[in-house]
């Protein structure tokens, strides 16, 4: 069966995103320049780059690598409505994930099909719902859950988390939106996979127990 993972960046002191991200003012409480500190390790990498900025160069390697298995393992992505009417505003016509998107929402809207193989649905029926379509779409690829924060603590809530790959970048925020908050007791057990040290982050692998 296909498994469920996270793969996101994370600040040192616990946020997926600063206070006041909203898109087109990034200047707002310097969340833009706290989130580029995050995210910068990124940015750099040769897949990253080719196939999302479509610009030449950067960096090889096992960071690089993980970045490309990411892609290649994802077979559909869930994630909230937040992060999708922030990404509409933000991402190219060719959206960056290339699989089925599901967004959870209770809004009612048609599936939204883009370039390059990403098509949106939009799911009114919750997370369970959400998540049976993505494994009838993945096929014998893996499902990422790909955000918000609120989004990834209802799927650690079922408890059908089973890999979390965090990119912890030495930055801190002070507020935002917490990656573990709002959690059920008891919470998932979780045990270390791998440890990858990289320029600008920390890429650690937790496999669900």
């Amino acid at each position: 069966m296909s498994k469920v993972f996270v793969n996101i960046g994370l600040s040192l002191d616990g946020y997926m995103a600063p206070e006041g991200m909203t898109m087109g003012r990034p200047e707002y409480k310097g969340w833009g320049a706290k989130w580029g500190a995050m995210m910068a390790w990124i940015l750099n990498q040769q897949y990253f780059r080719e196939k999302l900025l479509k610009l030449d160069g950067g960096e090889t390697g096992p960071v690089n690598d993980l970045v490309r298995q990411t892609a290649e393992r994802s077979g559909a992505n869930i994630m909230g409505k937040r992060m999708f009417d922030q990404g509409e505003i933000a991402w190219p016509e060719e959206a960056p994930f290339h699989t089925p998107v599901y967004v959870l929402t209770h809004e009612k809207r048609e599936p939204w099909v883009r370039p390059g193989g990403t098509t949106f649905h939009f799911v009114n029926d919750g997370p369970q719902r959400a998540l049976e379509l993505a494994r009838e779409s993945a096929g014998n690829r893996d499902i990422r859950v790909s955000g918000g924060a609120d989004v990834i603590q209802q799927y650690l809530n079922l408890g059908v988390i089973d890999e979390l790959e965090i990119a912890l970048a030495p930055v801190l925020f002070g507020s935002g939106r917490r990656l573990f908050e709002n959690l059920h007791e008891p919470g998932p057990a979780f045990r270390i996979d791998r440890i990858l040290d990289g320029s600008a982050a920390t890429h650690l692998r937790y496999v669900r127990q």
